[in-house]
C-alpha cells in the first residue's frame, strides 16, 4: 500500500479515530456500531468506480480501514483505556 506524506489525511484519520473512541467510551455508540461504520467506509472504497490511478488509492484506503478493524482499533482502544485509567478517568469498580 503506497503511503504518502498526506498531512490533512493523517489529521482527519486521527480526529475521526478519536471521535469514534470517545463515542464508545461515553456509551454513545457500542463497539459493533463503530466497527459497522468502519466496514461501511471500507466497502465504499472497495466498490468505488474510478479511473485507474484513483482505483489504487481507493484500494489502499480500504486496506488501511480493514487493517484498523482487524487489529489497529483494538490496540489503540486498549491504550486509550490504560491512559484514562492511569489518569483516573476510567470506569470505577465501586
Amino acid at each position: 500500500m503506497p503511503m504518502t506524506n498526506d498531512i490533512p489525511g493523517q489529521a482527519a484519520l486521527s480526529i475521526c479515530e478519536s471521535l469514534l473512541l470517545a463515542m464508545k467510551a461515553r456509551g454513545v455508540l457500542p463497539e459493533h456500531e463503530i466497527v459497522g461504520v468502519l466496514r461501511d467506509a471500507a466497502a465504499t472504497h472497495e466498490n468505488a468506480i474510478t479511473t485507474e490511478p484513483d482505483t489504487e488509492s481507493h484500494k489502499a484506503v480500504a486496506t488501511l480501514i480493514n487493517t484498523i478493524i482487524a487489529g489497529g482499533y483494538a490496540v489503540r482502544h486498549s491504550r486509550v483505556e490504560e491512559t484514562e485509567n492511569s489518569q483516573g478517568k476510567g470506569r470505577s469498580n465501586g
